[in-house]
């Protein structure tokens, strides 16, 4: 005979939380609201962007499908690069995060990280994000989808010069296996920092 598998609830960060003990949203009173806001404000705080890193850190050791370098370590030296080449704390963690989800998310990753991101950063750095993978096509003269005119389309807007840079010298020149990075670790404190700032509403532009 079966017997009813007993609720077993995920540990919560803090011992002194609670969980709200309802198994539906549309059961939750004012009150159960009230204290799952005031929990999820901490846990946003100090989980965003640890669990950011993670996901990160998660394809260290990934296979690449022909590229020298994978992923993790394509994201790692385009950080290093740009920390190399004296950037501020924000384009070097847009850096480290422009390609999270290459893999997860090949055909729309710009958007992705520029979700990832987006609330904490500068409307230049998302504009950069959402378009540089339109921007490499420039740098790809033999591909046999690539179209190097693609980008001219926003050329003379604000952030068309940034974006052409970024790509230039942080994107499709990150790819060398010999280049030294800087481990994850050195960018964690940075990474922190921008997650700690207020969350921006995010508009598309």
């Amino acid at each position: 005979m079966d017997h009813p598998l007993e609720p077993v609830n995920s540990p919560l960060l803090y011992a002194d939380w609670q969980h709200i003990d309802k198994i539906s949203l549309e059961h939750f009173s004012t009150k159960d609201w009230q204290v799952l806001q005031s929990q999820r404000h901490i846990y946003y705080r100090e989980q965003q962007a640890r669990q950011a890193l993670r996901m990160l850190a998660d394809s260290e050791a990934d296979e690449t499908f022909g590229y020298r370098i994978n992923n993790f370590r394509h994201c790692l030296q385009s950080a290093t690069m740009a920390l190399r080449d004296g950037l501020n704390e924000e384009d070097i963690v847009v850096s480290l995060f422009h390609d999270i989800g290459f893999i997860s998310c090949p055909d729309s990753h710009g958007e992705f990280a520029a979700a990832l991101l987006g609330n904490y950063v500068s409307e230049r750095n998302r504009w950069m994000l959402r378009r540089h993978a339109i921007f490499q096509d420039v740098h790809c003269p033999h591909h046999p989808h690539a179209d190097p005119q693609a980008r001219e389309r926003w050329r003379g807007h604000p952030n068309f010069e940034w974006a052409a840079t970024f790509v230039e010298r942080y994107d499709q020149a990150a790819i060398d296996p010999a280049y030294e990075c800087a481990p994850l670790s050195h960018f964690e404190p940075m990474v922190m920092r921008l997650f700690s700032r207020p969350s921006q509403p995010l508009y598309i532009d």
